[in-house]
């Protein structure tokens, strides 16, 4: 089971995934958890493990219920909470998305009590409640969010920057005792985005046709997951950097043959991130510690430092508004052209 820490660019949370797992697996039991945030994947990661192996498979029957939060409400998933384990010491009652599930009120003015509240201020130290919260944050002014962190855990699932990506996909693959390629996994990042749950999905299939301790290299993302050896979004960055125009208009026209594979949002973004780092590279007095300053491995610098060469600082700049410009046009605002030909004008521009 793979762990890996949000520690990227946040403030280090109160409780990483892997402590959490950890004491899970040391049978140290909290009776409530949150587990909230805009990064789905460590909700799954905790939540599934607790479902897993919290339980054996023969106090599953008895003892541990999976409720969905559109399908079920607070009495719902409280009255299962309330139940007395079977032949087992614990009885675990997940609620997942319960995004979807509605809360109710949030209050208790002693006249009428609010279940929800009441039990989540004194739990069942004989349950175990997981709220699987997913792309959202929950309302930490909540009395129902402060019982939970008084009583229980809370975990909060942060998103990482889309230039944290490459990185962790090389914790991911160490972990599973691959390594990877700055090259591949810089690509990966660029076409899979920054859904964890989806890249870890791909990396997963990647690595059942490579041998473990093998270097995942280009190579195998480009047969593995699809991604053209010759008409990629790098390939193209790295004809601009060459100013190679018969290469450049090449990979526009492959491209245009194929605007599925190569959307120009994710073309359109890729050089913005690459233009964006070649202008802050200007501005870097230390050369020596330009990688680190930009956030990129220091096996892409010579791309930088091509570049800034190539692009001095008025052109940099000029590229970078292009790309704002064709960027409102690829939406259709004062454009008629379609996205092969408003990538071809870009071409030219950026290079002349």
């Amino acid at each position: 089971m793979p762990f890996y820490y949000l520690l990227f660019t946040f403030d280090i949370p109160m409780a990483t995934a892997q402590d959490i797992i950890k004491d899970l697996k040391n049978s140290k039991f909290k009776p409530l958890y949150l587990l909230h945030g805009e990064e789905p994947y460590y909700i799954d990661l905790i939540g599934n493990y607790i479902e897993r192996n919290v339980l054996s498979d023969a106090e599953k029957g008895f003892n541990q219920t999976i409720l969905y939060g559109k399908d079920t409400d607070v009495m719902t998933a409280i009255n299962a909470a309330k139940r007395y384990p079977m032949m087992s010491d614990y009885q675990v009652v997940i609620v997942k998305e319960a995004q979807d599930m509605k809360w109710g009120r949030d209050d208790d003015d002693k006249k009428s009590i609010n279940p929800l509240l009441a039990y989540l201020e004194a739990p069942l130290p004989s349950t175990i409640l997981v709220f699987c919260y997913k792309y959202g944050k929950f309302d930490k002014r909540k009395k129902t969010f402060k019982a939970i962190e008084k009583n229980g855990l809370v975990f909060e699932s942060a998103g990482l920057y889309d230039n944290k990506i490459p990185g962790w996909i090389e914790e991911y693959s160490n972990d599973k005792k691959y390594k990877i390629a700055p090259q591949a996994s810089a690509i990966l990042a660029e076409y899979l985005g920054n859904d964890l749950s989806k890249i870890a999905n791909e990396l997963d299939k990647l690595m059942l046709n490579i041998p473990r301790g093998q270097e995942i290299s280009l190579k195998e993302v480009q047969d593995n997951i699809g991604i053209s050896k010759e008409y990629n979004v790098f390939e193209l960055q790295s004809a601009l950097i060459k100013k190679d125009a018969y290469k450049a208009n090449q990979i526009v026209n492959y491209f245009e043959a194929n605007p599925k594979a190569n959307p120009i949002v994710l073309v359109l973004g890729n050089l913005n991130n690459f233009f964006s780092k070649v202008l802050a590279y200007h501005y870097v007095r230390d050369k020596a510690n330009a990688a680190k300053e930009l956030g990129v491995s220091p096996y892409f610098l010579k791309d930088y430092e091509q570049a800034a060469r190539g692009y001095n600082l008025a052109k940099t700049f000029q590229v970078i508004s292009c790309l704002r410009e064709y960027d409102l046009k690829s939406k259709g605002l004062d454009s008629n052209t379609d996205h092969g030909g408003l990538m071809k004008e870009l071409v030219y521009k950026i290079m002349h």
